[in-house]
């Protein structure tokens, strides 16, 4: 989630509904400027007894924070504490349990992109090693519970721990007990976002499922394979889900606007504090009737963090953000933005991607999303057949979009190979929850502690 690093008070005055769509508008590029921006979760976790370290405890979370700054990281405050640190490779920043969070730099190609995360990697094992701390690839914690978490001391935590029980049942576990893998992506214009957002809405449930990797709840199989995803389907209605109307004839940055003055508020950061909004409307706040700000008008920087707490599968800022993916491993962090860079930055990889999805209907598309995460590959397809019919074809496509990007590493590779994790997966038939759930009914003896030697980076 977003780290905030000044105030918005002086910020630029929304005027008109007209600015709120341009903001969008801002983030067109040329093709010759398209980035990637890879972020990935880990949870932290004790060596000796596998406790999630708090905040303050000697070896926890603001020590980790410290060791990192030798690496050149800079310091991030709020309250007096450091909540992140930025740096030459992005950000550093804390989700609500701690979870370490690595937000990348944008990028030109996924061999740096991959280059990135072993840095970060490396780095937070040596600091770790000196700690005595771990960190756990997986989409959800195996066998904690709530009360057993941490809370990172962030404001804007505060607020959305108070909101969530109020709006779902599992918003708890999402801020609590899960971790994640995204990429983010640009579009050189409105409508070439349209057609990103539509073929990234209808291949979320994929990318899911390939990544499907959260099978244990509190020690025991939870009977999902990505819990993780199941968990954003009672977190808040308001601000989730496949987002229909992306498909509707006319959308554009004005609908999405819409949709997300829609969306209800959760804070407003002023001079270093968040200011509890929850609830409230941001259509109240354009027309300075905020109850917590009255007279107000909100800024450009109140938009951007109010587009910051919808939560949908696919979401847009100045870019548009995949959100579909669990937690996972050093390969699987590559492989992502390598499935969505190769589905989405190459017209003929894009056009025969639009081409598998276009007839799937509103019904079809929601019926597939809901059934993945039980059933990851196993999920009904429209039209029939099961997931893991389209999924080698997918990847094909994606290969064949990364394969005309022709972006070389120094000995001459193209980026396909990137797309190798996943392609063993389809091959094998078994995503990385099934192949843990083995473990453990096997060799482990259901012995859920044996997944912290098995998951670790």
């Amino acid at each position: 989630m977003s780290t905030k690093t000044a105030s918005t008070a002086k910020g630029a005055i929304i005027e008109s509904r007209d600015q709120l769509i341009a903001s969008f508008a801002r983030g067109e590029k040329p093709r010759d400027r398209w980035r990637i921006g890879t972020e990935h979760e880990k949870f932290v976790y004790a060596l000796g007894d596998h406790h999630a370290p708090s905040y303050d405890e000697p070896s926890g979370i603001r020590a980790l924070l410290g060791e990192l700054e030798q690496y050149g990281w800079e310091p991030v405050l709020e309250g007096g504490n450091v909540i992140a640190l930025n740096g030459a490779d992005g950000s550093i920043s804390l989700e609500p349990a701690g979870q370490f969070e690595l937000s990348g730099a944008p990028l030109d190609n996924l061999h740096q992109t991959c280059a990135e995360t072993g840095r970060h990697l490396a780095q937070v094992k040596a600091a770790g090693d000196k700690l005595g701390v771990g960190f756990l690839g997986l989409g959800m914690w195996p066998d904690k519970t709530r009360a057993e978490l941490p809370i990172m001391p962030k404001g804007r935590y505060a607020i959305m721990l108070r909101h969530m029980p109020r709006v779902g049942s599992l918003g708890l576990d999402m801020m609590l007990r899960t971790s994640t893998i995204q990429v983010n992506l640009d579009y050189a214009s409105e409508a070439d976002m349209v057609k990103k957002f539509r073929v990234g809405l209808a291949l979320q449930p994929l990318a899911t499922a390939l990544f499907a990797n959260s099978p244990f709840t509190e020690g025991k199989p939870n009977g999902m394979l990505s819990f993780r995803s199941h968990i954003w389907s009672d977190t808040d209605p308001a601000r989730t889900g496949m987002l229909p109307f992306v498909f509707e004839d006319g959308f554009g940055y004005e609908r999405y606007a819409d949709y997300a003055l829609d969306v209800p508020m959760y804070f407003v950061y002023r001079e270093g504090t968040y200011i509890d909004a929850a609830g409230l409307s941001f259509r109240d706040f354009l027309k300075g009737e905020l109850s917590v700000l009255p007279g107000e008008l909100p800024t450009i920087d109140d938009w951007n963090d109010h587009l910051s707490t919808a939560f949908p599968e696919v979401r847009l800022k100045t870019f548009l953000e995949m959100r579909g993916a669990d937690g996972g491993p050093w390969n699987r962090i590559c492989a992502l933005p390598a499935l969505w860079v190769g589905l989405l930055y190459d017209d003929g990889a894009l056009d025969a991607a639009w081409d598998l999805v276009k007839d799937w209907s509103l019904n079809e598309r929601q019926a597939l999303r809901d059934s993945v995460p039980e059933l990851a590959l196993d999920a009904p397809l429209p039209g029939g057949g099961r997931l893991r019919d389209i999924a080698g074809e997918v990847l094909d496509i994606a290969h064949v979009g990364l394969a005309a990007r022709a972006r070389l590493n120094g000995a001459g590779d193209n980026e396909t190979g990137f797309l190798d994790p996943l392609r063993e997966i389809v091959r094998s038939g078994k995503v990385p929850a099934q192949v843990l759930l083995d473990r453990y009914h096997g060799e482990w003896g259901g012995d859920i502690s044996r997944v912290y030697g098995e998951a670790s980076f």
